[in-house]
């Protein structure tokens, strides 16, 4: 079976980025997060592109990294702490477009994939949608930057309990919180955020460039700065005695002995 890729789409002023692994609810792999770079270093350099859709085919946006493809072997010979900077590097573009991004959200979007999300500009979920930041189960933590914009928008206790639990959250909690701006039936999803794209793109392009310029001088310092915290902890992380005894303890089918170190 021939693996998912990330597709970029370009129509007059609007573009388009599709997730394109269905069979695997859109979960990632490395090839995946390259093409994912490689399209937004694409828009970086399409000045025409007044607004981006983000994607996903089948039943859910993006279930996050593919689980069957950790712990393989890297494609490439980097370090930890140099594949957590490529991926920042990567999704750089996410902050520094001067198109706006709505992404659309249906079924599930987990770990990375709910991450890059949160650092565009708009979310509109369908009814069915569901976020989970799973992370620390696989004995990481999230490092994409997006827990920093979520903060903003959920605060401190609603955070600490998706990341230290794990729990899922609804369509209806995000739209609460504002994590998502709108919810519609998963069969008018992909039509109202072309109808969003299509009214933005009608506009005047400075007044959006510099409404978007505002909005994110409010918003963007601090989650950069989580964004460095991440690369340092969870450096740290894969190199201490806790992780390597997480790794032990499930090789030997045994409960761990955690030290916190």
């Amino acid at each position: 079976m021939a693996s998912g890729t990330v597709r970029l789409e370009i129509t007059g002023p609007i573009a388009v980025i599709t997730n394109d692994n269905p069979e695997k609810k859109n979960a990632f792999d490395d090839a995946m997060d390259l093409a994912l770079f490689e399209a937004l270093a694409e828009l970086q350099q399409s000045p025409d592109v007044r607004a981006v859709i983000w994607r996903g085919n089948g039943s859910s946006f993006s279930t996050g990294r593919d689980v069957a493809a950790i712990g393989g072997e890297p494609k490439v010979p980097l370090s930890h702490h140099e594949l957590m900077t490529r991926g920042h590097r990567g999704v750089r573009p996410l902050l520094e477009l001067d198109a706006p991004i709505l992404v659309a959200l249906q079924g599930w979007a987990i770990g990375g994939s709910f991450q890059r999300a949160l650092l565009c500009d708009i979310r509109v979920a369908s009814d069915d949608a569901r976020f989970v930041l799973p992370e620390l189960k696989y004995g990481v933590i999230p490092d994409t930057g997006g827990v920093g914009r979520l903060f903003q928008m959920c605060g401190h206790g609603v955070v600490s309990d998706m990341v230290l639990t794990g729990r899922p959250m609804g369509a209806d909690e995000a739209l609460h919180h504002g994590v998502v701006s709108r919810v519609v039936p998963a069969d008018r999803l992909d039509d109202t955020v072309q109808e969003m794209a299509e009214h933005i793109v009608a506009l005047p392009a400075v007044v959006v460039k510099m409404a978007r310029r505002v909005i994110r001088h409010l918003a963007e310092p601090d989650v950069r700065s989580s964004m460095e915290d991440e690369l340092i902890a969870q450096t740290f992380i894969n190199r201490s005695d806790d992780i390597a005894e997480f790794r032990a303890a499930r090789a030997e089918d045994r409960s761990p002995r955690y030290t916190g170190s």
